[in-house]
């Protein structure tokens, strides 16, 4: 069967000037029956019939979401940062589309790049379990090789939301293969360790890529993955995102040219380190074939989590069990929170040293503080975009409120998004003790949001750059993706 990659990429390669001999189709045997191996029949194997409407219904939203912080991310000085820097370092290269910038391109790669950015720049994107934000890592890619693709072999919506869907799968499943995948993570952030493996095989599977050259771009993608988690909670943080959807698309297309990498980097091998580099209990097993009767996307069984608010996904816990109280406040009090009636704050939140931070100095800190996102919903009832301003944050009444927070660790309490809890109790100079909890709040997978509640969290997200009219094609055109026979009418949309 003619692949997508025979049929389009070989012209734009061609154009360029590059010889055609270097993505010829490699010969090679049968490879070994390993967890390797399988994942690359998989992603090469697997077809638009195995895509439920459960799937095809939340994979939609997913991408929905990812656009609106996209869009709204690259209002933020990191996204300007990483843009400037891709503009004045690189050759111009006019291919894909940026996120927010009308007229501006770039290479497929660095477009991935600063779109990954602006989707994490807020940390406001989307979130699954084990820990990761699995849409950020992908989309971006594969819109950015859709753009990449000539005009008339254009992906259709279904091409496009099959390959977004093994991304997301290729994630979950190599979380799902370490006990330590399912705690808020302490050595290495998670989307840039298997964001960049779902990037790789998102693209590999939009390119078409036989099984040898998928399982390639993989191995190719392990040694382009990783970042520590000290960076959290800085402008360093969405590079994570950025460089998963990047360096991914850049090992696919590796892979298409015919480089070569480990066949055994995803099994365990006494005595050498592969995927394991990353989680010392992984315990892989290999994917089933889907031509083998069939494959269940783990998205059939676990919906995605979505955020109400630009921070870190344990805050929610704690900004719904504050904004409880508050309510009590108001209940109890003159209407109006004042720091006056309030003798301290405890937090019984999971232990996690990078989001314990009492006086967060930056809008990144604070978007990774249990304390500054419960005093700002104990004083406000909800936390929002705004909240995280310089004029919010330094307000006299929220630096008090922060003061008196003491910080608790209940044996009860692990740190896991499946089964934490977030508890708030405000001890009021008075002597009543008022307090709120929140053991799932909404929009986490189990409790998810709504159409209307996603909707209109996109509407406010993407209308900060576009216009109300374009923002509604958007909508429709997202909702009817895998109806339409050609992307452009996606990508139109977001340039």
């Amino acid at each position: 069967m003619l692949s997508i990659l025979q049929k389009t990429v070989r012209p734009v390669l061609a154009v360029r000037g590059l010889h055609q001999s270097a993505i010829e189709v490699l010969k090679r045997p049968a490879p070994e029956d390993t967890v390797t191996a399988s994942f690359g029949r998989f992603i090469s194997e697997i077809k638009f019939h195995h895509l439920s409407p459960v799937v095809l219904h939340r994979s939609k939203r997913m991408v929905l979401d990812s656009i609106g912080v996209g869009l709204i991310g690259s209002t933020t000085d990191v996204f300007e940062l990483a843009l400037q820097h891709c503009q004045y370092m690189y050759a111009a290269d006019d291919i894909s589309f940026v996120y927010g910038r009308r007229g501006a391109r770039l290479s497929p790669t660095l477009a991935a790049f600063v779109n990954g950015v602006a989707t994490h720049s807020m940390d406001f994107d989307d979130t699954w379990h084990p820990a990761t934000h699995p849409s950020g890592a992908v989309l971006p890619a594969v819109l950015a090789l859709s753009d990449m693709m000539p005009s008339n072999s254009k992906p259709s919506g279904l091409d496009l939301l099959l390959a977004f869907n093994v991304g997301i799968e290729i994630q979950g499943r190599l979380m799902r293969f370490s006990n330590e995948a399912n705690n808020i993570p302490k050595r290495f952030h998670p989307p840039s360790v298997v964001g960049t493996m779902g990037s790789a095989a998102a693209c590999a599977r939009l390119l078409s890529l036989d099984d040898v050259r998928c399982r390639h771009a993989l191995a190719i993608a392990a040694s382009l993955s990783g970042a520590p988690m000290a960076n959290a909670a800085t402008q360093s943080k969405p590079l994570h995102i950025g460089n998963a959807s990047r360096l991914g698309l850049e090992a696919a297309l590796l892979a298409s040219r015919g480089l070569e990498a480990s066949p055994l980097v995803l099994d365990a091998v006494a005595g050498v380190a592969g995927f394991s580099a990353f989680y010392e209990d992984y315990v892989p097993q290999p994917l089933e074939s889907p031509s083998d009767g069939g494959h269940s996307f783990l998205l059939e069984e676990q919906d995605i989590g979505f955020k109400r608010f630009p921070a870190h996904l344990g805050m929610h816990w704690v900004a719904d069990a504050a904004a409880s109280v508050h309510q009590l406040l108001v209940g109890v009090g003159p209407g109006i929170i004042s720091p006056a009636q309030v003798q301290d704050i405890h937090l019984r939140v999971p232990k996690s040293k990078y989001i314990n931070r009492p006086l967060p100095k930056s809008e990144h800190e604070a978007r990774h503080s249990f304390q500054f996102n419960a005093c700002s919903a104990l004083l406000d009832g909800e936390v929002t975009v705004q909240s995280f301003t310089p004029f919010a944050m330094g307000r006299p009444e929220l630096l008090a409120l922060l003061s008196r927070v003491h910080m608790e660790h209940p044996d009860d309490n692990p740190a896991n998004f499946n089964r934490m809890y977030g508890e708030v109790q405000v001890n009021l100079v008075g002597g009543e003790i008022l307090t709120g909890r929140c053991d799932t709040f909404y929009g986490h997978w189990r409790n998810p949001m709504t159409n209307e509640s996603l909707a209109k969290k996109f509407r406010n997200n993407a209308g900060t750059v576009l216009p109300s009219d374009k923002v509604e094609s958007l909508i429709d055109v997202v909702e009817e993706l895998d109806r339409i026979g050609d992307c452009t009418a996606l990508l139109s949309q977001l340039q």
